[in-house]
């Protein structure tokens, strides 16, 4: 919201100052129990569904902890769409930062959307999600490279600008297997 005001006071020439001070992205982060070295910040999710589907589907291979402020009343569904997109993460669930009721809840997407089917959510939430890890990453390239021949691996890899050499070692590494393994099929 800040950020509006922030450039028209640019665009009308009036000097702009940040005092260092509590953000609800960075408390949440520093005491979700998430990884804390990167993450991406997305604030609040756009209200239009085409919107949300896009980033949502955006933020599926991120591999950083994610953050994302909610409303209470829209808590339950975004939860389910997270789940639909990004499957059941580690979540941690903060709210009421520095506040006399803050909250920290950390737990899975899906034991977030059971919590919150039988109780209602109450105050702004801060949702910090763990970003995809590199064996999920590399299990799904694993399935994907799989389903191809090797054939159709090695003109993926050319169609983005390799030669066949380089091609070949990429398919290689990919499927565990000597660059000679993939020489000898494709000769056959």
């Amino acid at each position: 919201p800040g950020e509006e005001v922030v450039r028209q006071c640019f665009e009308a020439g009036i000097q702009v100052t940040s005092l260092p001070g509590p953000a609800a992205c960075i408390t949440a982060l520093t005491m979700s129990g998430q990884k804390t070295r990167r993450f991406c910040f997305e604030a609040f999710l756009p209200k239009d569904k085409k919107e949300k589907v896009a980033v949502l589907e955006e933020l599926k291979n991120e591999t950083r902890t994610i953050i994302i402020y909610e409303a209470p009343h829209r808590l339950a569904r975004t939860l389910k769409e997270l789940r639909e997109t990004l499957g059941n993460r580690q979540l941690t669930l903060c709210r009421e930062l520095t506040k006399k009721y803050e909250e920290a809840d950390k737990t899975t997407i899906d034991q977030a959307i059971e919590k919150y089917n039988e109780k209602e959510p109450r105050g702004e939430y801060v949702l910090v999600i763990e970003g995809k890890s590199q064996e999920e990453i590399q299990e799904e390239n694993k399935q994907k490279w799989e389903s191809m021949t090797i054939e159709e691996h090695m003109e993926y890899y050319i169609s983005q600008g390799n030669d066949k050499k380089s091609a070949m070692k990429l398919v290689a590494k990919d499927r565990g297997v000597s660059k000679r393994d993939i020489y000898n099929q494709l000769i056959k």
